[in-house]
């Protein structure tokens, strides 16, 4: 039997090689894991042999293995390029057909969809109006209208008011003479068709730790007079306000604006006056100037107008036993019975790794231990070739015996 067992390793040693040589072709293919022959030994059935005098009948390659180990990260300039770091693979959709990667090469279709390099799309949660959907995966599509306009609901002002500025007579104010109040700021409010408008804030003391805040709007008075009364204790810090919330008509065919004002931040002190922050919550409507893609996989949409929106979230999928999955080519894997079902979820929750946008996840293989796998290889063919040499030339003895 010595032939058989000789040939099953010339076999076995060529698959190793087979095995070895897609490694090192895919050593430049992003998100290629490489795959080791696994060997088994043969043993033929005999009736009431000794299984202490029984040999063998060769080797057989039992399975060739994946590797799924972390592959380099490689910083690139596409946005969409993404790499995982840790476990878990990208799940794609060819029209319904799952199938799992880690090649994060991606790109929008003239549609918006997020492919990958062989056209399959992209799956995860989608945004409504800014907010992720959790649980409902589907292909991720960006969505390149603008950004809505969102009326100014709320403002706040934080200053200090200088503690030992002059009493001022309520009934003298005028907001187009700087001698009827002591201090005036100003910032910008949006109305509902996204315009821009300006909105000053006149403050005047009027007592001891008593200040009034008239609010104008495009140089009108806010809410009939507009007064708002701040009061502070002795010590300078903020005790509350009233008539908070203001009000405008508008000539532009908007609706008509309605802010409720914060004054929290708002202090007393001895130092002169000073604007520390002024916010508020509306903004103009905006075009789709790029994205990012966050570690935990959420695209965050930017905008001309200086705003930020969620327009969707990668989802990653895992499984108990990777190993089990059916490579399918192109760096994608198919779900099996030996891999288990798969484990879906967030990218950084429960065992699913972490993203990397603008990178992406190279080959795992390492080429100098290919190289140096290969020469082995490459012996244990020699050395089965030669056990089949010998067995000939044993042969060849027998035949010539006289």
């Amino acid at each position: 039997m010595s032939f058989q067992q000789g040939l099953s390793g010339l076999n076995a040693a060529a698959k190793n090689l087979d095995v070895i040589g897609n490694n090192v072709a895919n050593s430049n293919t992003a998100g290629f894991k490489q795959g080791v022959a696994a060997f088994g030994d043969v043993f033929a059935a005999s009736l009431g042999g000794s299984s202490g005098t029984q040999v063998g009948i060769g080797t057989e390659i039992t399975g060739v293995n994946q590797q799924f180990g972390q592959g380099n990260i490689t910083v690139t300039n596409n946005p969409l390029d993404i790499a995982i770091s840790g476990r878990g693979f990208f799940r794609m959709s060819d029209n319904g057909v799952i199938s799992y990667s880690r090649n994060g090469g991606f790109s929008l279709d003239k549609n918006g969809y997020i492919v990958g390099g062989t056209g399959q799309n992209l799956t995860g949660f989608q945004a409504v109006n800014g907010a992720i959907v959790p649980g409902v995966l589907t292909t991720l599509q960006l969505s390149s209208a603008d950004l809505l306009p969102k009326a100014t609901a709320g403002a706040t002002v934080g200053a200090n008011l200088a503690s030992t500025d002059p009493i001022l007579p309520t009934a003298g104010f005028v907001a187009t003479n700087p001698a009827t109040y002591n201090f005036s700021t100003a910032s910008t409010a949006y109305d509902t068709l996204g315009q821009s408008h300006t909105m000053t804030y006149y403050f005047n003391k009027t007592a001891a730790n008593t200040w009034d805040t008239n609010v104008y709007i495009d140089g009108a008075p806010a809410n009939g007079a507009g007064v708002s009364t701040l009061t502070f204790n002795a010590s300078g810090s903020y005790l509350g306000a009233t008539n908070l919330v203001k009000t405008a008509a508008l000539a532009n065919g908007a609706a008509a604006l309605s802010i409720t004002m914060d004054y929290t931040k708002m202090t007393q002190f001895g130092s002169g006056f000073g604007v520390n922050s002024l916010s508020q919550d509306g903004y103009a409507s905006g075009q789709l100037s790029g994205f990012n893609i966050g570690s935990d996989g959420v695209i965050l949409g930017r905008y001309s107008n200086g705003q930020g929106q969620k327009l969707g979230q990668v989802a990653l999928s895992n499984f108990t036993n990777p190993q089990g999955l059916a490579p399918l080519g192109g760096s994608m894997w198919a779900e099996a019975a030996g891999s288990g079902v798969p484990l879906t979820g967030a990218p950084g929750t429960a065992s699913l790794g972490a993203l990397q946008s603008s990178a992406k996840e190279d080959s795992n293989v390492d080429l100098t231990a290919e190289l140096v796998n290969m020469i082995t290889a490459q012996r244990v063919y020699q050395a089965n070739a030669q056990s089949i040499k010998t067995q000939d030339q044993v042969l060849q003895t027998l035949v010539n015996l006289k």
